[in-house]
C-alpha cells in the first residue's frame, strides 16, 4: 500500500522557516519518503511503512528542535 502525507510544521516564517522545520524535513527524506516541499505544505508519499515511520520521525525530530504545531493528512494513494 502506498500512501502520502502532506505536513505544515510551526511556527512558520516565510523565507526563515526555522531550525524545527529543517528538522522536520530532514528527518521524513532520511526515511527514504518521497518528499516534494512546497509553499504551503510538504508532502512525502511512499510505501506505508516508509510513510509512518517518516511521520513518527517528523514528529520525534521537529517537536525536539522547537516545533510548536505539526498538522498532517495522510491519504492512501493506492490499496
Amino acid at each position: 500500500m502506498r500512501l502520502s502525507v502532506e505536513f505544515t510544521i510551526e511556527p512558520f516564517v516565510e523565507g526563515a522557516p526555522g531550525p524545527h522545520v529543517g528538522a522536520g524535513i530532514d528527518a521524513v527524506r532520511a526515511t527514504g519518503a518521497e518528499v516534494e516541499v512546497g509553499p504551503f505544505g510538504t508532502t512525502a508519499t511512499g510505501e506505508a511503512d516508509v510513510v509512518i515511520d517518516a511521520v513518527t520521525e517528523l514528529c520525534r525530530r521537529a517537536t525536539a528542535a522547537g516545533a510548536e504545531r505539526i498538522s498532517l493528512q495522510l491519504t492512501v494513494i493506492d490499496a
